[in-house]
């Protein structure tokens, strides 16, 4: 089942990942850039859950994250 998180909650999330995890958000994102051709969204939260040993809501944020930035660029 997947938690649907506002604006504000993802902020939070992602501002804690660095303290969480040791690595920096654009570290994160280059990993599911470099990782797996996975398509769905759950997927890939299981792929760095299980490659990474990431908390359900740290992967989560990360692959929203990811998702946003990637529909962005193909915006512009």
């Amino acid at each position: 089942m997947s938690l649907v998180f506002s604006e504000e909650t993802h902020r939070n999330m992602l501002s804690r990942i660095p303290h969480c995890t040791g690595r920096e958000i654009s570290d994160w994102l280059r990993e599911v850039e470099e990782g797996p051709a996975l398509i769905r969204f759950e997927e890939k939260v299981g792929w760095l859950r299980s490659e990474h040993n990431l908390a359900y809501g740290h992967a989560k944020a990360i692959i929203h994250e990811y998702d946003l930035r990637r529909a962005a660029r193909r915006l512009l």
